[in-house]
């Protein structure tokens, strides 16, 4: 009975171990396609200083000046 409970735990311990292995691997791999597609894609310069960019400490802005027949424009297409 001692010699199954060890061949269990030993079991146990090798699917443990397989799974750290894998999910190991999974968050490696994981990390370099993400980087890879992040050093492709990347940032516009200038984008973290835009007041558009919420949540980064810049207040809202009025947006941008907009001429009277424009305003006009979007006023109809409410109604």
């Amino acid at each position: 009975m001692a010699q199954q409970a060890n061949a269990s735990l030993e079991r146990d311990a090798t699917r443990i171990s397989l799974w750290v292995a894998i999910v190991f691997v999974a968050t490696v791999l994981g990390f370099i396609v993400g980087y890879g597609v992040s050093s492709r894609t990347g940032v516009e310069p200038g984008y973290f200083d835009a007041p558009e960019a919420g949540g980064y400490g810049v207040a809202p802005s009025a947006g941008p000046k907009m001429g009277e027949d424009m305003r006009k424009y979007y006023e109809e297409l409410l109604k």
